[in-house]
């Protein structure tokens, strides 16, 4: 039977380290921001649903320590679990603070949206190191 804990703010943390740790080199790298600017709204969408898609599978399909079932209950509505929108929180905002941070769009002379898309880029990567740290560390 699978074991569930409760979502505390350890787990929070976790998911900020790992995040931060898998997509902070790519928020500031050349490559990322060049391949960003070849990107249309379509690809912004499906990076975001890959974000929600690949997380819900690492949290919840691949992992007998979550439970979404009990998640859920102490999550927002009784439907979608704190777990996940924070795991979706920290995808997205860790990587433009980052990119804020550093100053990023300016040094790569970027638009808000070319910045939105380069975020949504390096969201996929966050989200998986924030995904392996709540799993990985959260086991205790």
């Amino acid at each position: 039977m699978p074991r569930s804990h409760p979502f505390r703010i350890s787990d929070f943390v976790q998911q900020i380290v790992g995040g931060l740790f898998v997509a902070g080199p790519l928020v500031l790298t050349e490559e990322t921001w060049r391949l960003a600017d070849g990107m249309q709204i379509q690809h912004i969408m499906l990076t975001t649903a890959i974000v929600f898609v690949v997380g819900y599978a690492l949290l919840y399909e691949t992992d007998s320590q979550h439970n979404i079932g009990s998640e859920s209950n102490a999550g927002i509505g009784g439907v979608i679990p704190r777990r996940f929108i924070s795991l979706m929180l920290v995808a997205y905002l860790s990587v433009g603070l980052l990119a804020f941070a550093f100053d990023a769009p300016s040094t790569f002379e970027e638009t808000p949206l070319e910045t939105l898309r380069a975020v949504s880029i390096c969201a996929i990567f966050s989200m998986i190191g924030a995904a392996t740290a709540d799993t990985i560390l959260g086991q205790g």
